[in-house]
C-alpha cells in the first residue's frame, strides 16, 4: 500500500500540489472538496476495479484513474482559483 502511494505521489506531484492549493483557496467550490475526498477514499479502499492480486495490471487502475480524475477536476476549476493555485504551485 505504501509503495503504491509513493509511486502515485511521484507521478502526481505537480497536479496534487495544485489541487491542494485549490482546496485551500477560500472560494474553493464544494464539489472540489467532495471530489478530492472521493479520490482519497478510492485510494484507501480495498475495492478496486482491477484486483491488486494481478502483479502489474492491478496497479494500473490507480495509476490511470487517479491522475485522470485529478486532471479532470483541475480543468473545471473557476479561473481565479486555477490561476491562484498555479501561481502558488510554481512559486
Amino acid at each position: 500500500m505504501l509503495k503504491r502511494l509513493t509511486l502515485l505521489w511521484a507521478v502526481l506531484r505537480g497536479d496534487a500540489r495544485q489541487l491542494w492549493f485549490a482546496l485551500r483557496h477560500p472560494n474553493a467550490p464544494a464539489w472540489l472538496k467532495l471530489g478530492t475526498a472521493l479520490i482519497v477514499l478510492y485510494l484507501f479502499s480495498p475495492i478496486d476495479l482491477i484486483p491488486e492480486v494481478l502483479p502489474v495490471i492491478g496497479a494500473v487502475d490507480d495509476l490511470v484513474l487517479v491522475p485522470l480524475a485529478i486532471r479532470w477536476m483541475l480543468k473545471r476549476l473557476p479561473p481565479e482559483i486555477a490561476q491562484a493555485a498555479a501561481r502558488r504551485r510554481t512559486g
